[in-house]
């Protein structure tokens, strides 16, 4: 069964789930979301891994500091909450603002991170770089966010409402989520200091794109999986070619009858992949 922890790393604490034996998997969640978001496909990849599903910075029971929510930083949360954890290496799986972190982590840290699976994003400066009228009407939140202020005063004001928008719109079937788990979203950013954090996870974009930018041209070197919802955002990009260009030899899949929310909408095919990409390393 998981079990839950609290390790104190680069000065916060951060809250986790593990569960399982072996080598060492961490499991990054993204925005609006928590690391329940992995609860489906945990004991099955517990079976061969010690899994590790952490609340980002910011995000459900890690704490809430005012700064630091630029992609170096909460990557180095990670890499510090592994090396708590007694791991030198582990392979990574990042949906959303959690694939972000991951990318910036497997290339901050090479060493660390023996495998990256990246789900439903696009490298962020490669988003930034394609910005034209049908992103920009897909990715509003993104320049919503960035706002000072603003999202917090709007969307306090009915947090299940604003977050219901985005579990509704960004599933295939508009209901790929159950109640009990949107519950347990809109719990966690009802907590003081919630939204807040998360649309500082926006509003790092800034010093996010210098350091991507710095890092423009270099590829991730470890083995790299690249999974997407066919009726998900990114599907309507080049997947294949934008990973090549970002990856040495990515692995590429669209999950097919699937929205942005991969392990909670098609938790067995998401499994399918992975056990596959992590057997590799065997």
């Amino acid at each position: 069964m998981p079990s839950d922890g609290v390790a104190l790393v680069n000065g916060l604490r951060v809250h986790y789930t593990s569960a399982g034996s072996g080598p060492g998997l961490v499991l990054l969640h993204g925005w609006p979301q928590t690391s329940h978001c992995w609860r489906k496909v945990i004991p099955e990849l517990a079976r061969t891994h010690t899994v590790i599903a952490p609340d980002l910075r910011g995000y459900g029971l890690t704490d809430k500091p005012r700064d630091g929510y630029d992609k170096r930083t909460m990557a180095t949360d990670m890499a510090e909450l592994v090396s708590a954890l007694g791991f030198e290496s582990v392979s990574v799986v990042g949906h959303d603002r959690g694939a972000r972190v991951a990318h910036r982590w497997g290339l901050d840290r090479p060493d660390q991170v023996d495998r990256l699976a990246v789900l439903d994003i696009v490298p962020t400066r490669e988003m930034w770089r394609r910005v034209n009228a049908e992103a920009a009407t897909a990715y509003w939140h993104w320049f919503f966010h960035l706002q000072p202020d603003l999202p917090e005063r709007l969307a306090g004001n009915d947090i299940a409402g604003y977050l219901g928008y985005f579990f509704e719109r960004w599933t295939v079937n508009r209901h790929g989520l159950e109640p009990a788990a949107i519950d347990e979203y809109v719990r966690a950013f009802s907590a003081p200091g919630a939204l807040r954090a998360g649309f500082d996870d926006y509003r790092a974009a800034p010093l996010d794109d210098e350091h991507d930018n710095a890092d423009a041209g270099r590829k991730l070197t470890m083995p790299v999986l690249a999974l997407w919802g066919s009726a998900g955002l990114p599907a309507k990009l080049p997947m294949r070619e934008i990973w090549r260009d970002y990856a040495e030899n990515p692995t590429c899949a669209e999950i097919a009858d699937c929205g942005h929310f991969l392990p909670e909408e098609r938790p067995e095919q998401v499994l399918a992949h992975l056990r596959e990409f992590l057997a590799a390393a065997a």
